[in-house]
């Protein structure tokens, strides 16, 4: 697992070609772990870690196999795993009073981390936690085909590997409100990722594991740090899917950003800094 953290200088500059992803770090402030979501990478935060810099020590992470972290042939990707490579991160670093902010998938996994090492954990930030069946697919027709088709038993593969430029976007436009919160210059990053040795069979693997996100939800009740519940009004997850999460994080701070979809943090980074700093 790779980490990118920012310091005064623009969260872009850590070049992409190093294959450790480096560590560089704010020189004050407490910790804040940035987690992102599927198909994307530490980059997902290009907007919300200038906010955050001059308040916290900021690390932005690019999950197992995912960004330009290692590929591990066989790696599992399954919640368990992944909520692991976390811990691990933490303990790795010696990190204390740590404030985990995840959007979607990475919700999932602030909070089951939250759940699992409440000494180092002091706060989670949960947006749009991706929890649910369905997720991605309810964002639209497209989004349906093309995820099915990667996790078609023949075909899957193949579709895994190909990825064009419009079918991408259009994807992520599922999940935007505001769709120029897209720029050009990230679509092109996530591109360019995709395009690694083994990456797509690292996108079927973790398409194939989301079902554990669903599962990881027992772990919910016991998350004892102070949590903030965010939703876009026009998120993936429905009502019902709302409000078992509410029931499950009885103690949990609730917010809708009202004009807000599913990737908050590119459409909505400045509500998202407010809360965490």
């Amino acid at each position: 697992m790779g980490s990118r953290a920012n310091s005064s200088r623009p969260f872009r500059e850590t070049p992409r070609r190093r294959a450790d992803c480096g560590i560089s770090r704010a020189a004050k402030g407490h910790p804040v772990v940035l987690l992102h979501t599927v198909r994307t990478q530490a980059e997902h935060f290009h907007r919300l870690v200038p906010l955050l810099v001059p308040h916290c020590t900021v690390y932005a992470l690019d999950l197992p196999g995912m960004g330009w972290s290692q590929i591990v042939p066989g790696a599992s990707y399954d919640e368990p795993a992944m909520r692991a490579a976390v811990q691990r991160f933490v303990h790795g670093l010696d990190l204390h009073d740590v404030t985990l902010v995840g959007e979607s998938y990475g919700a999932v996994l602030a909070l089951t981390v939250a759940a699992t090492v409440p000494d180092r954990i002091t706060r989670v930030v949960a947006i749009n936690p991706y929890d649910y069946s369905g997720g991605i697919k309810r964002s639209s027709l497209l989004a349906r085909v093309v995820v099915s088709g990667v996790l078609a038993p023949v075909i899957g593969p193949t579709m895994a590997k190909v990825e064009p430029a419009p079918a991408m976007r259009a994807v992520l436009h599922g999940g935007l409100v505001d769709e120029s919160a897209l720029t050009a210059e990230y679509l092109d990053e996530l591109l360019a990722v995709g395009k690694r040795p083994g990456y797509s069979t690292v996108a079927r693997a973790v398409y194939g594991a989301l079902p554990s996100l669903i599962a990881a939800r027992a772990l919910y009740s016991r998350v004892s740090v102070p949590v903030d519940l965010v939703y876009g009004r026009r998120d993936w997850s429905r009502a019902a899917d709302r409000e078992s999460n509410r029931q499950l994080l009885s103690a949990a701070r609730h917010h809708e950003i009202v004009d807000g979809g599913h990737f908050l943090v590119l459409e909505k980074p400045a509500a998202i800094a407010e809360l965490v700093v």
